[in-house]
């Protein structure tokens, strides 16, 4: 079965459906409505950061020709034709849904509402709200007497305006405006009336006092519309000797800024004579580019629609569940050193981590604190907690990530403010993103060291960890922490890979020791032993995995996947998957967790992981996958999957002519995963389940 020739779904278009399954969040009636406006922001923005990661990608392989086609699966030309239909179909969709979550909004006396829908009061409550709090922030551009173009920004939205002359022997007038949204909300909360409440997206107050920033004497009508540029976000780094990575980062991230556009949005009613100048200035005539869109750009904002107090149209607060054996004031290096620990993300707190590396910084035992930083919030903890263990006389080495996608800033910020703590600051490794989640605290006990080490799947970022399904495993189990110290080693000298034999280790060793594993599969279902996987990932890409995997199926191994994202494997195709069966959960908590299952002739093994299976992670970044040696572990591992494998609700098909169809159990009550993976977790901790609302 040779690997190119397996069936394969291009992976843009995986990604795309996988945007369909947001899509179908917001769509979903059993959501709140608060929350279904925020699912149309989480898709907008998932969108936006196609077009500027993905889709600049292909427009940069136009220019490869024929090799072009073996890295994007097929010509980008048709590609970026299929994007671009599918966009518009779903953007019609994306539409239907906003006014339909608008109208049910009325029902719970909630009014979205536009400049043409003001009474006279509302009307002058805006028009003083403008002149006090929004005015200041607008610097109008006159098109047609402007030097140049102004640049657009990438993120932002705008007005155009078009100014209609009073007289008709004066030629009409052109303006842009850019939406404030950096400065202030979004959504201004007007003044409830009988008891009906009212909001208005920015814009529409900016449209409503047009007048006040162009006079009426001139003008007999003041038409604006919204557009939007969306520009390449790839990293242009120079090959000057004579920059640090820092320097060369942050001049990528200014070129960033500026990078080519890939799509422009524009309010399909647009005046044509608005659209043809705007055509013209902007010098795209590739209509590829051109996307009509509705009213309202830039729905990423939705994100952070405000409650309005109804809490009956939001997610119930969902509590943090304590560890069972975290309790306060507990000697957390005692606890571990005892037993090994997991942490299950947002559903246990990952202030444990916070509280582990504050205990750390002031134990007087403990010498030195590595760790490993992908992303990081902007208001960091951790790096807090790092700095203070700096100040208190211990050794701290940060490997830091700066080519982190979109949180490159974040990161070159604490980098700075770590090292000029005193903190050793490693810049990753040449050649290899480094994507490990791990830290390593030694300690000395008794006259000896002692490693203390954390391997995860998620980011050390207390603000993601709060919506992302992630786990952190906690131990001193010497088989794991002297193998994550010879990591660590790596980093610091880059010619001592290491030797590794529990640990699986991309670039190493991930890729071999998985086929490994598959391959065990293999030949216990030929020999006719139970064989079964259950993999769960964020992407499944890499044609070799997915060769390995039709193998498994083709050989009779038992196969269960869970991707929330891409997954180019088809299941279900006889002579390839016929015993592959594919999921995807997507639901109040985005899934992040990597985690891989093996029968392994019934000595089950556990893995959870930084990496998904696409070459990128297996072969060109620095990932760790860390074996769970501990019974109990295991078993809460495999209830927690057995329990998202049982979810009748949230979880979607992948693959085939069914793909995204939400999929039909036995039971017939309604299974949520990620709600039952709580009241779970809560048995554990003997608390009783029930849900607090806010």
């Amino acid at each position: 079965m040779k690997n190119n020739r397996v069936p394969l779904v291009n992976r843009e278009i995986s990604w795309l459906s996988f945007n369909d399954r947001v899509l179908q969040e917001a769509e979903d009636s059993a959501n709140p409505l608060i929350e279904r406006l925020r699912f149309l922001g989480i898709y907008s923005n998932n969108r936006d950061e196609f077009f500027r990661v993905r889709v600049a990608s292909l427009k940069r392989l136009k220019r490869l020709g024929k090799k072009a086609i073996e890295v994007a699966g097929e010509e980008p030309e048709i590609l970026l034709d299929k994007i671009q239909k599918r966009y518009i179909a779903a953007s019609q969709r994306f539409d239907k849904v906003y006014q339909n979550i608008l109208h049910e909004l009325e029902a719970h006396h909630v009014h979205i509402i536009d400049e043409n829908h003001l009474t006279t009061s509302q009307s002058e409550w805006v028009l003083n709200h403008f002149r006090k709090n929004v005015l200041p922030s607008l610097f109008p551009i006159m098109l047609d007497s402007a030097p140049s173009f102004p640049y657009l920004k990438d993120k932002s939205a705008y007005l155009a305006v078009k100014l209609v002359r009073r007289l008709r022997d004066k030629k009409n007038r052109y303006a842009l405006i850019e939406i404030p949204t950096e400065q202030m909300s979004r959504f201004v909360v007007l003044p409830s009336e009988n008891h009906e409440q009212y909001v208005m997206l920015l814009e529409d107050v900016i449209r409503h006092c047009l007048h006040e920033i162009f006079p009426r004497h001139e003008y007999s009508r003041i038409l604006s519309y919204t557009i939007k540029l969306t520009r390449d976000a790839e990293l242009d780094i120079d090959n000057d000797i004579s920059k640090s990575l820092v320097e060369k980062i942050s001049g990528s991230l200014k070129k960033r800024k500026k990078g080519e556009p890939v799509r422009f949005v524009y309010d399909r009613r647009m005046a044509p004579d608005l659209l043809a100048f705007l055509m013209k200035k902007l010098r795209m005539l590739d209509h590829e580019n051109m996307i009509p869109g509705s009213r309202y750009h830039n729905f990423k904002d939705f994100i952070s629609f405000p409650d309005l107090g109804h809490r009956e149209l939001v997610w119930p607060v969902a509590e943090p569940i304590p560890h069972p054996r975290l309790t306060r004031g507990v000697n957390m290096f005692r606890v571990i050193r005892k037993k090994d620990v997991m942490l299950h993300y947002p559903y246990q707190s990952f202030h444990h981590i916070i509280d582990l590396l504050r205990e750390a910084s002031i134990d007087p035992r403990v010498t030195t604190i590595q760790i490993t930083i992908y992303r990081v919030s902007r208001d960091s903890n951790v790096c807090n907690a790092l700095i203070n263990a700096v100040k208190n006389g211990k050794k701290v080495t940060v490997v830091m990530e700066l080519q982190a996608r979109f949180d490159e800033e974040n990161n070159i910020y604490w980098s700075n403010r770590l090292q000029e703590e005193g903190a050793t600051v490693i810049f990753g490794v040449p050649g290899l993103k480094v994507h490990s989640k791990l830290f390593l605290i030694t300690r000395r006990e008794e006259g000896s060291l002692v490693h203390y080490a954390h391997v995860g799947t998620g980011n050390m970022n207390e603000s993601t960890a709060r919506i992302y399904t992630d786990k952190s495993l906690i131990t001193a189990d010497p088989r794991i922490t002297n193998e994550v110290a010879q990591v660590f080693e790596f980093y610091k000298d880059n010619l001592k890979p290491g030797e590794y034999k529990h640990l699986l280790v991309s670039p190493f060793s991930m890729r071999k020791k998985l086929t490994a594993l598959i391959d065990k599969e293999i030949q216990n279902a030929r020999k006719g032993k139970a064989a079964w996987m259950i993999i769960k990932l964020n992407n499944l890409v890499d044609r070799d995995m997915i060769a390995r995997l039709y193998q498994a199926s083709d050989a009779g191994v038992q196969i269960q996947l869970i991707v929330r994202g891409i997954c180019s494997l088809v299941p279900g195709i006889n002579g390839y998957s016929k015993n592959i069966r594919g999921i995807s959960i997507v639901g109040r908590y985005l899934e992040h967790t990597r985690l891989f299952i093996f029968c392994n002739d019934g000595d089950t093994k556990y893995f959870i992981s930084s990496a998904d299976w696409m070459t990128r992670n297996l072969d060109f970044r620095s990932e760790v996958a860390v074996p769970i040696y501990d019974r109990d572990i295991q078993d809460e591992l495999r209830s927690i999957i057995n329990l998202q494998l049982k979810d009748n609700t949230k979880a979607r098909v992948i693959g085939g002519i069914k793909e995204n169809e939400y999929v039909k159990t036995r039971s017939v009550n309604a299974v949520v995963a990620q709600n039952e993976i709580r009241k779970y977790l809560q048995k554990l901790s003997g608390i009783k389940p029930h849900a607090k609302r806010n």
